[in-house]
């Protein structure tokens, strides 16, 4: 029996509200909010914190890592490397991407499953647009993590009973490398074809699981052409009170990661016996059935997913702009960072992607919260988002460390108050990103 052992999300703490986009841009937005990635966020580093909550939910001897994204930080460099060393793995942990297209996150899953022992199935993304088209109020920024494998790997939690894949060669959805943007064919012909193989996919799945549509009990549709989302999901025969919520409202469609993270939501829900069907539309079909083992119903995840999507606070559209990179906006006054060196990051790898101590004292700090001492709020040094608050950290169990924090109010910080570790971008230099540790606020009254 193989399926699904943990999962973990992860959902930026900023918020776009959609209203804010017609009046800059002049065209587009609508209601609701969308997920924002901060300026030291992209997918690597969501990842990373997609990861870390599904492994604290359900730790396991992790025997390989699957990455996917179709924003990867880098090409040609392997970017699950990094989560690799941010989770500190065994070294002979395999780690690969999957990168370049939404439906990388279905291949890297498959092969997560089909691989011996426990693996983890990451996906992230980073959703985009022209400001004031559609796929900009649309899309949604965040990540989703999978951990799965055997019964013999742990208590499977869901386990798979089908998996159709479908597919086909047409152009509904294209980027060329370099563009910021995704561009469209027109919206009624990726409808017609994702209608049929949809509904063929689904068809045959729950065929081969000997599942009646009347038994599903949840269907989830992911995929990033909306409307034809909603028309198979209508067309499915699944009751509209099953279908599962897209998490349009409050975070938009997060792309490569979205098939993940809805299926956590769902699962978060489900109960034992559940039939459940993630359906994903990205040039093909893929339709998996799940059942859901009496071993939900003990588990429980590290930062549900409902409870992170009502959570968050506003940034503001022209922040947004600025963040990525559409919107030029005057450089800190400061010497740009040197380029990182790769051979004294290479030398104090546990330190920098794992923080965890020097030989001898290897202790990993990454799961430690701790107190602010001492801050400070820095308008001068150079920072994309200024200013720049840096505080002393007193860590629980011994330990204290300056660090920088995100997603922080500079005139609501205290001493006093308790932060997290989260793995973020500081800079990026010469085309490196120097990856490390900063802390952020502990919030909702649980520390993750």
């Amino acid at each position: 029996m193989h399926g699904i052992l943990g999962w973990g999300v992860h959902l930026p703490h900023h918020r776009l509200d959609r209203a804010q986009i017609a009046p800059v841009a002049g065209t587009g937005g609508g209601t609701g909010t969308r997920t924002v990635a901060s300026y030291d966020e992209d997918t690597t580093t969501m990842g990373v914190a997609a990861a870390r909550a599904a492994l604290r939910a359900r730790p396991a001897g992790v025997r390989s890592l699957w990455f996917a994204t179709a924003e990867p930080a880098y090409l040609d460099k392997t970017n699950a490397t990094a989560v690799h060393a941010a989770l500190r793995l065994d070294r002979d942990a395999a780690a690969y991407d999957a990168v370049g297209s939404v439906r990388s996150a279905l291949g890297a899953l498959r092969a997560a499953l089909t691989g011996p022992g426990t693996a983890l199935a990451v996906a992230a993304d980073l959703r985009a647009g022209l400001p004031g088209g559609p796929d900009e109020a649309e899309g949604g920024d965040g990540a989703a993590a999978l951990v799965v494998g055997s019964a013999a790997d742990g208590p499977v939690l869901a386990e798979v009973a089908a998996w159709v894949s479908l597919t086909e060669e047409f152009t509904d959805r294209w980027r060329v490398p370099g563009k910021p943007a995704s561009r469209r064919w027109e919206e009624r012909f990726g409808e017609v074809v994702y209608a049929r193989l949809g509904a063929e996919a689904l068809k045959l799945a729950l065929a081969e699981a000997g599942v009646a549509t009347e038994d599903v009990a949840r269907l989830i549709v992911a995929g990033t052409h909306a409307r034809a989302a909603r028309t198979v999901a209508a067309g499915s025969g699944v009751p509209a009170g099953r279908v599962a919520d897209r998490l349009h409202a409050t975070v938009g469609n997060t792309g490569a990661a979205q098939p993940a993270m809805l299926l956590a939501a769902a699962l978060e829900t489900a109960a034992p016996g559940d039939h459940l069907v993630l359906l994903t539309l990205s040039d093909g079909a893929d339709a998996i059935v799940l059942r859901a083992t009496a071993a939900l119903a003990e588990y429980r995840p590290a930062a549900p997913v409902a409870e992170q999507a009502a959570a968050g606070a506003p940034v503001s559209y022209g922040a947004y702009l600025a963040w990525r990179g559409l919107l030029r906006v005057e450089p800190p006054r400061r010497p740009e960072p040197a380029r990182p060196s790769s051979s004294a990051a290479s030398r104090n790898a546990d330190w920098k992607y794992g923080f965890a101590g020097p030989p001898g004292a290897p202790r990993p700090m990454a799961d430690v919260a701790g107190t602010i001492a001492a801050f400070t709020v820095d308008r001068l040094a150079y920072s994309p988002s200024p200013p720049m608050v840096f505080a002393v950290v007193d860590f629980d169990g011994g330990g204290r460390l300056p660090v920088e924090l995100t997603d922080v109010d500079a005139a609501e910080v205290a001493v006093g108050d308790r932060v997290e570790p989260t793995f973020r971008r500081l800079f990026t230099a010469d085309g490196i990103h120097n990856y490390f540790w900063k802390a952020r606020p502990v919030r909702g009254g649980t520390e993750r």
